[in-house]
C-alpha cells in the first residue's frame, strides 16, 4: 500500500429509528466520523461516508407496541426526522439509507444465503426463553434482569448497558419478560448459529497482535476482554416477525438477527451510493488498498470488532476494519442520557432553539467529546465554551482583522512591505498548523485537533496585540500593511484548517473574506507551504459576526426545561407501584431460610462498580456474599451492620466470586436502597419467619 490508501470507506454507527438523535450520538459517533471525512476530502482523497437508519431491532418493535401502532410506522416517522436532523446539522454522509430499502433486503438475504450455502453456520434446536402470557418466544431486548457478570438489575438479553458485557438471554439471573412483565419459561425452537469460535486464533492474530498498537485502549481491551474468556457460537436468526425473513425454506416465522443485518447496512448504503454515482461498489468493500473505519460507540465494540469482522471472513472476499475508534458515554448534567425518560438534549429541538448555531454544538461536544472516559455536558460549559472562546478568541480575531481591512484599506488586501523577523516566525509558525492537525485528526485524537485549530486563532490574536496597527497606523503606515497582509493570511487558513470541525462558519469566513469553496487536496496544502492565501489586490467583503453571546436568559430556558424532565420523572416514578406477583403457598414461603446477620467485612469488586464483596456472619458461618449495593453505600459505613439473609438461596457466581446468599434490601421511589433492618438486639443465626 502506498503512504495513504486509494480509497477509504467510512461508516458511521446506523441509529434505531425509535426515537430522534441526540448529543450522547453525536459526541461518540457522528460528528468525530464527520470531522474525519471532511478531513480526508480536503486533502482530496477518495471517501465513501455511509450511514443509514436501522430500522428492524428489536427497539422497533417495542415502540410499536407500546404505541398500539405498527413498526412501518414507528420507522417512517424517525427515519425522516433523523435524516432531516443530520442534513441540518451538516452531517456529510454520501449516502444516508435505510435498512428497510429493497436494496438492503436483497443485500443482506444473499450474504445470509452465501454463508448457508458454504456450510458455515451451524444448525441447532435449543431452549429459548418464550412467554407463554404473550405467546411469543422474546427476543434479546424483550427480556431483562440481573447481569451475571457485575449485578446490574436492569441488564438486556443481548448486553448490559451497565458493564458493556455481550449476554445472551438466558444467562440473565432472574429473567421476565418486558411485554407482560411474566417470567418466561424454556422452550425449544430451532435456529443457525455462526460458530464464533472457529474464529478465535484468526481474531487472536489480527487484533491482539495486529492492531495491539493502534487501537484505542477501550476498544482494544474491551475485545480482548471478550476473546479471553472464550468464543461461542452467537444465533444469527430470531423468532421474530419485524424484520428480513430467512431466506431458506423451513424458517418460517424467523428473521435476521439485527446485528447479522444491521453492518451489512454499510454494505448495501454504498451499494446504494455507487449506483446513483455511477461507481463501482466493491472496490470500497473489497480491495485491499482500501482503508475501512468503523465510528462507534462503546456499547457496539464487540459487533464491529469480533461478530461482522467474522462474517466478512466467512464470506471471504471482503476487507477488514483497519480501526474502530469508538467512544465513550457523554452524560448530561452529571446524569446518564436516557431516551425512556426523556433526560436528553434532542438535536432536533436544539436545532429550533438555536438556530445557525450548529457549529457551536460541534465545537462543544468536540472540545469535550468522550474520546477515552465518560464526560459530561453542561449548558454551563455549553455557553462558556461560546462566549469565553468561540466568540472571544475565534471571531474576536476575524472581526478585527476585517474590519481593519475595511477600515484602512476599503476592504482591499494591502501590498507587504519587508518581513521582520517575527512576521516571518508568525508565518512559519502558521504552516506548520496544517500538519500539527492532520496528525491528530488522523489518529482520532480530535479534541486535540480542535485544540490546535483554537491555536491558530490563538497566534493571531497574539500577533495583533503585539503589533498593535489601530496603534501604528498613523506613525507607520507601511508597516500596518505587512501587519495587515499577516494577519489576514492566518484569517484565509482558518477558513481552510476549520472546515472539518465548523463546517458553516469555514463557509461564512471563506464569503467574508471573498475566497472560492475549497477545493479538495488543494487548499489544505497551500497552508502548509505558506503559499499567499489572500494575494495583495483581493477585494475581501464587508465584516459580519461569525458568533454570537449565549445570553443567561438561554440556558435558564434548557436548564428550566431539564428540571421539569427530572420532576416528571419523580413523579412516574412515585406513582409506579409495583404489582403484586403470583400468588404462592405457604409451603413455598416455608421453604425460605431467612436469618439475621452481621457484615463483618465489606470491600469493593474489582471493575464493577455495583458489587460489594461481603463476609457476613449468619449465626451458621461467616459466609460470602455478592451485593450490587456499591453505589448506595461504601464498604466501610456497612461494617458491624445487622442484615437479614436469605441463607438458603443457591449458590451463584458474580465475576469469578461465589455468592452464598442474598441480603434482603427495599428500594425507595427516589431509587435509593434500605436496608431490612433486624432490632440491634437479636442475636446472629436467629430465624425470621
Amino acid at each position: 500500500m502506498s503512504e495513504y490508501p486509494k480509497r477509504y470507506t467510512v461508516t458511521s454507527a446506523l441509529p434505531y429509528t425509535n426515537g430522534p438523535i441526540h448529543i450522547g450520538h453525536l459526541a461518540g459517533v457522528y460528528v468525530p466520523s464527520d470531522i474525519y471525512v471532511r478531513y480526508l476530502r480536503l486533502r482530496g482523497r477518495d471517501v465513501a461516508f455511509v450511514c443509514g437508519s436501522d430500522e428492524h431491532g428489536v427497539a422497533i418493535s417495542m415502540k410499536a407496541r407500546k404505541e398500539g401502532v405498527s413498526p412501518q410506522e414507528i420507522i417512517d416517522r424517525y427515519h425522516g426526522m433523523i435524516k432531516k436532523s443530520f442534513e441540518e446539522f451538516g452531517i456529510s454522509f454520501d449516502n444516508y439509507s435505510r435498512t428497510s430499502a429493497r436494496v438492503h433486503h436483497e443485500t443482506a438475504s444473499g450474504f445470509f444465503r452465501e454463508l448457508y450455502d458454504d456450510n458455515k453456520f451451524i444448525e441447532e434446536v435449543t431452549e429459548q426463553l418464550y412467554d407463554e402470557e404473550a405467546g411469543q418466544f422474546l427476543a434479546d431486548r424483550f427480556v431483562v434482569g440481573t447481569c451475571p457478570k457485575c449485578g446490574n438489575e436492569e441488564a438486556y438479553g443481548d448486553q448490559c448497558e451497565s458493564c458493556g458485557s455481550s449476554l445472551n438471554a438466558t444467562d440473565l439471573i432472574n429473567p421476565k419478560s418486558t411485554i407482560t412483565g411474566t417470567a418466561p419459561v424454556l422452550k425449544e425452537t430451532r435456529h443457525w448459529f455462526l460458530p464464533l469460535d472457529q474464529y478465535d486464533s484468526f481474531l487472536r492474530e489480527w487484533i491482539l497482535e495486529g492492531h495491539k498498537n493502534d487501537w484505542k485502549p477501550n476498544v482494544y481491551g474491551q475485545v480482548k476482554s471478550w476473546l479471553d474468556d472464550g468464543l461461542k457460537p452467537r444465533a444469527v436468526t430470531r423468532d421474530l416477525d419485524w424484520g428480513i425473513p430467512v431466506p431458506v425454506e423451513g424458517a418460517e416465522g424467523k428473521v435476521l438477527y439485527v446485528w447479522f443485518d444491521a453492518p451489512i447496512g454499510y454494505i448495501s448504503s454504498t451499494k446504494e451510493w455507487a449506483e446513483r454515482e455511477g461507481k463501482d461498489w466493491e472496490p470500497y468493500w473489497k480491495d485491499k488498498d482500501t482503508k475501512l473505519v468503523h465510528f462507534i460507540g462503546k456499547d457496539n465494540i464487540v459487533f464491529h470488532c469480533v461478530i461482522f469482522p467474522a462474517m466478512l471472513k466467512a464470506q471471504g472476499s471482503y476487507i477488514l476494519p483497519d480501526n474502530v475508534p469508538a467512544n465513550e458515554f457523554l452524560n448530561l448534567e452529571g446524569n446518564k442520557l436516557s431516551t425512556s425518560k426523556n433526560w436528553a438534549v434532542w438535536l432536533h429541538e436544539y436545532l429550533e432553539d438555536f438556530p445557525g448555531k450548529q457549529d457551536v454544538l460541534r465545537y462543544a461536544l468536540t472540545a469535550n467529546a468522550p474520546e477515552t472516559k465518560d464526560n459530561d455536558f453542561t449548558w454551563k460549559d455549553f455557553q462558556a465554551r461560546n462566549n469565553n472562546e468561540l466568540v472571544a478568541i475565534f471571531g474576536n480575531f476575524v472581526n478585527r482583522v476585517v474590519v481593519l481591512t475595511n477600515k484602512y484599506y476599503d476592504g482591499v488586501v494591502p501590498n507587504p512591505g519587508t518581513f521582520t523577523d517575527y512576521d516571518r516566525e508568525t508565518l512559519e509558525a502558521l504552516s506548520k498548523y496544517p500538519e500539527i492537525i492532520a496528525s491528530s485528526t488522523e489518529r482520532y485524537r480530535f479534541r486535540e485537533a480542535l485544540g490546535e485549530l483554537m491555536n491558530v486563532a490563538r497566534l493571531g490574536n497574539k500577533y495583533l496585540a503585539d503589533e498593535e496597527p489601530w496603534k501604528l497606523v498613523k506613525e507607520n503606515p507601511e508597516r500596518v500593511q505587512t501587519v495587515m497582509y499577516v494577519a489576514l493570511q492566518i484569517a484565509a487558513a482558518l477558513g481552510v484548517l476549520s472546515e472539518p470541525f465548523l463546517p458553516f462558519t469555514a463557509d461564512k469566513l471563506r464569503n467574508m473574506l471573498a475566497l472560492p469553496k475549497l477545493e479538495n487536496g488543494v487548499a489544505w496544502e497551500t497552508v502548509a507551504t505558506a503559499d499567499e492565501q489572500l494575494t495583495a489586490g483581493h477585494h475581501i467583503g464587508k465584516g459580519e459576526l461569525l458568533f454570537s453571546k449565549i445570553e443567561d436568559a438561554e440556558i435558564e430556558r434548557q436548564l428550566e426545561r431539564l428540571e421539569k424532565t427530572k420532576s416528571d420523572n419523580k413523579s412516574d416514578v412515585q406513582k409506579a407501584v409495583i404489582p403484586q406477583k403470583e400468588t404462592i403457598s405457604y409451603d413455598d414461603f416455608a421453604k425460605l431460610d431467612m436469618r439475621v446477620g452481621t457484615i463483618v467485612e465489606a470491600e469493593k469488586m474489582k471493575k464493577a462498580d455495583k458489587l460489594l464483596v461481603l463476609k457476613v456472619d449468619t449465626g451458621l458461618d461467616v459466609r460470602t456474599i455478592v451485593s450490587g449495593i456499591a453505589q448506595s453505600f461504601s464498604p466501610e459505613e456497612i461494617i458491624g451492620k445487622k442484615v437479614t439473609v436469605l441463607v438458603n438461596l443457591a449458590p451463584r457466581k458474580l465475576r469469578g466470586v461465589e455468592s452464598q446468599g442474598m441480603i434482603l434490601m427495599t428500594q425507595q421511589a427516589d431509587g435509593k436502597l434500605v436496608f431490612l433492618n433486624p432490632d440491634e438486639t437479636v442475636e446472629n443465626g436467629e430465624s425470621i419467619s
